[in-house]
């Protein structure tokens, strides 16, 4: 009989921190709800593609932000010997964004629109006819979500 070796479950080191998926954030902006601290939109409007991209890059840029200041803040209280302070995590968490590069979370603009073309043939997102959004003829088509608004989706 083989005997059997337990492992612990942890992280391999490095690779890219994803707090959260692209398709999640894409499909939680387009119904409105505002995810990771981006701003909340009509989900009968829509949004272009280029504005879901750059808040997706936005939140993520913090996300990687108050990880790296969590895990600063968590060695130097171990090593200290005292508790942690959120309002330090805090001031690192912005001095680390403000250091951050934009192409940090490795995710382009055509990347993102090649997803997003797969999101559209499955018939998950439309574009929109709407006069707010399409005051320029050319450029990318306003999405709006194409689904029930109760129908979870697995990214």
């Amino acid at each position: 009989m083989a005997s059997v070796v337990a492992e612990p479950l942890r992280p391999a080191r490095g690779g890219f921190l994803r707090p959260f998926g692209c398709g999640w954030f894409i499909w939680q902006f387009l119904l409105g709800n505002g995810p990771e601290g981006s701003p909340r939109i009509h989900s009968d409007i829509g949004a272009p593609q280029a504005d879901i991209f750059f808040y997706y890059k936005t939140a993520l840029l913090n996300a990687i932000a108050l990880d790296r200041a969590t895990r600063q803040e968590e060695k130097q209280a171990r090593r200290e010997k005292r508790p942690i302070d959120p309002e330090r995590i805090e001031k690192l968490a912005e001095r680390h964004l403000a250091r951050l590069p934009y192409k940090t979370t490795s995710c382009r603009f055509h990347s993102f629109v090649d997803y997003f073309s797969t999101i559209q043939k499955l018939g998950w997102v439309e574009p929109t006819d709407s006069p707010f959004l399409n005051h320029i003829s050319s450029g990318p088509p306003i999405l709006v979500w194409a689904g029930e608004t109760s129908t979870p989706l697995v990214f």
